[in-house]
């Protein structure tokens, strides 16, 4: 036969071939411990299932985080609280994936992943109920008004109480005096269960992203696990667009809807008292999530080793060079031995220095990232004027597509181009380069202040916002003895909006509900000095300028998005098989604890600093924000999120160079490999020789030891 087909070999060479030429059933551990390669029905079948499972499963979840980001302002004028505390409750879903991440990526990958995916999607839809409690325990909502209607509608109130020596002395607040059920509303902060459900939903959230995504990359083609996960990916970013949908839904909806009387209520979804029917969104999202969790008991702990049809013709080498990226666990060892090899393990993932930087990279990135997709509907409703409703569904319907499209296409591209690990980098590195440049023109998209007296501008309409409450009293409505506390905005037929139709100097009303008219209004000089309910409508510029926000908000999310697969690809490639699922985890771990837990906070806590008025609570103290100052609100959103990214594009220019070492130095592995196989031929062909020369000019009869030597074999 020809040489290249028969050579000698050694005894080790022999042992291995042995093996690789055994049959798959004459293995001694079970298909469960180590799955052998399969071109079957059942395998394709049972990952398809997972596929779909897993999808649901992140569509859930993300449906349920983005309903809690659509419910922000919700929250905040529902239970009375500024925005920093609503971080706080927001931030607690990472404070629950903080507790037991760790352990549940790192022991999670040696046991049944699905079923614990499975207990999780169980957890999160219990949490996601209990948020949805307080509603059924807290009373009716009650805002704050200086209105308070007649007995008798034919009767015409007086908005401006009159003088007497038992009034109030201006810049006293009425409000402060207890009122029948005010000790018991104090003494329980509702807003507290709305904080351990969101707890409970992280924790349940833990094991669906990192066994999930491991679970995919250990058991399909390598070439395909990118796809999926970028198919996986989008579908998470589908969720959003029905949590968004289903906050606009609900917050058109009155909080206490079947319970009140619709035509008594003043105020409309506009209105910066407006609270909707936040609770039935939490249903309906504990509801899908709970479903989710229905697949995962039925699939296996693990799947046979993919093999792609064309390695199979190819040498054995390049199918092992393949698999060697994938991880089959080993039977479960018992938890003290697993706990004991758990921080080497930990240590030794984060001395690879690829890691290390990229972790600290989309740390810096997630904090920006967070922080301006938690306060985005409320930088619409604040910044542009509109509804919770309308800021909701616009995220939903607009913005959140062209994130699942950049998401989606950045898979495309990772398939089919083929990226390198540096590749990748670049490409992600670029994309985000150019989004970000791209964002400095929302700067440029500012807004006027409403006209609102003694807040933005003076009684008489000239403009400088005013910081000081006696700025509200003035000649014209002295005599009234108004609360400076309250806030129950009318506007004039100045244009001008007032903060409470007392401050106004009215003297009259007529009407009910959303149609009152006030009248007699001394401090509007023009007209028939009257006034209607709500703020006043003269932000026609700012009104031409927000499609313009929109548009380019579409265009910088889907070219931020396009990075994002390709990115976590490169977060998967950089590291050893057998740390995968750790990988993931702790950097969701990382991320989660130094992003999602402080970013909401110390953003909504800057974003209070630009607070002009605030609501009074029944009991007295501060309660929810009523109007900022739009200028600084955006200086201070825009200004912290562009900030945070260019200090990670600084860290990006050092994980290239270490990047590019690390690439080449596995480049340098397989050639310096090949260089020794070479050598081994070489030697081999030799012997070969010598021992063809042994078997012509020696005697038959009287063979040398070495010719003979009964170790020495040839193979086919």
């Amino acid at each position: 036969m020809p040489r290249n087909f028969i050579r000698e070999a050694g005894p080790k060479e022999n042992n291995s071939l042995v093996q690789s030429m055994d049959p798959p059933a004459k293995d001694s551990r079970s298909p469960v411990s180590r799955p052998v390669p399969s071109r079957g029905q059942p395998s394709s079948s049972s990952l398809k299932m997972f596929l779909v499972a897993l999808s649901f499963a992140y569509f859930a979840k993300a449906l349920s985080g983005s309903y809690m980001k659509s419910t922000i302002t919700q929250l905040e004028r529902r239970f009375d609280i500024p925005s920093y505390l609503v971080g706080v409750i927001d931030g607690s879903f990472e404070i629950g994936n903080l507790l037991v991440i760790a352990f549940v990526s790192y022991f999670g990958a040696k046991l049944h992943r699905p079923r614990i995916i499975a207990v999780g999607c169980l957890l999160m839809s219990v949490g996601t109920f209990f948020i949805a409690l307080p509603h059924f325990i807290i009373g009716r909502y009650k805002f704050d008004s200086s209105v308070r209607p007649s007995v008798n509608s034919t009767n015409i109130f007086s908005p401006c109480p009159a003088s007497s020596p038992g009034a109030l002395s201006a810049g006293d607040n009425s409000s402060e005096v207890p009122v029948a059920g005010c000790e018991r509303d104090s003494s329980l902060s509702m807003w507290i269960y709305v904080l351990l459900g969101n707890v409970l939903r992280g924790i349940g959230e833990t094991p669906v992203q990192p066994l999930g995504i491991s679970y995919i990359d250990d058991h399909a083609l390598e070439e395909n696990a990118a796809f999926y996960i970028g198919c996986i990916q989008t579908i998470s970013v589908i969720g959003p667009v029905f949590g968004y949908l289903l906050g606009a839904l609900c917050a058109k909806i009155y909080v206490d809807i079947g319970f009140v009387n619709m035509e008594s209520i003043s105020i409309a979804p506009g209105d910066a008292r407006w609270v909707g029917a936040w609770w039935l969104g939490y249903l309906i999202a504990g509801l899908i999530t709970l479903l989710s969790a229905i697949p995962f008991w039925f699939l296996p702990r693990s799947l046979p080793l993919p093999v792609d049809p064309q390695l199979e013709k190819g040498s054995p080498e390049q199918a092992n060079s393949i698999k060697e990226h994938k991880y089959q666990a080993d039977e479960p060892a018992n938890c003290l031995e697993m706990a004991k090899d758990f921080l080497p393990t930990l240590k030794s993932l984060l001395g690879n220095p690829v890691y290390f930087l990229y972790l600290c990279i989309t740390i810096i990135q997630f904090n920006s990232l967070i922080g301006m997709v938690t306060y985005k509907p409320k930088y619409i409703e604040e910044h542009y004027g509109q509804s919770a409703s309308t800021a909701n569904f616009l995220m939903g319907i607009i913005n959140i597509p062209a994130v699942a499209l950049g998401m989606f296409s950045g898979g495309v591209v990772m398939k089919r181009f083929k990226l390198s690990i540096m590749g990748a980098a670049k490409f992600a590195l670029g994309t985000s380069l150019l989004g970000y440049f791209l964002s400095f023109s929302f700067l440029a998209m500012g807004c006027e202040n409403s006209k609102v007296a003694g807040i933005t501008v003076s009684y008489e309409g000239v403009e400088g916002p005013s910081y000081h409450e006696s700025a509200l009293y003035v000649q014209c409505n002295a005599a009234c003895h108004c609360s400076g506390k309250d806030w129950d905005p009318v506007c004039g037929e100045n244009g001008i909006t007032y903060a409470s139709p007392c401050l106004a100097g009215c003297h009259s009303s007529s009407g009910s509900g959303k149609s009152v008219m006030f009248g007699e209004c001394s401090c509007i000089a023009t007209g028939n000095q009257t006034a209607r309910v709500g703020l006043c409508p003269n932000r026609t510029a700012c009104d031409h300028i927000f499609p313009y926000f929109l548009a380019l908000s579409v265009v910088t999310s889907f070219i931020i998005s396009l990075g994002g697969t390709p990115g976590y690809m490169l977060l998967i490639r950089c590291i050893k098989p057998q740390l995968k699922s750790l990988a993931l985890g702790f950097h969701t771990l990382a991320t989660r604890t130094l992003a999602g837990i402080p970013a909401p906070i110390y953003f909504g806590a800057i974003i209070d600093t630009t607070c002009l008025k605030w609501g009074q609570k029944s009991c007295g103290g501060r309660g929810a924000c009523r109007i900022y100052d739009t200028a600084a609100y955006r200086t201070a959103y825009l200004g912290l999120t562009l900030g945070l990214r260019a200090v990670s594009f600084l860290l990006c220019v050092w994980g290239f160079v270490v990047l590019r070492r690390h690439v080449r130095r596995q480049e340098r592995g397989p050639l310096t490999n090949g260089a020794v196989a070479v050598a081994a031929e070489l030697e081999a062909l030799r012997k070969e020789e010598t021992q063809g020369a042994c078997g012509s000019d020696q005697n038959q009869t009287q063979p040398s030891s070495d010719c003979n030597n009964p170790e020495r074999e040839t193979r086919l």
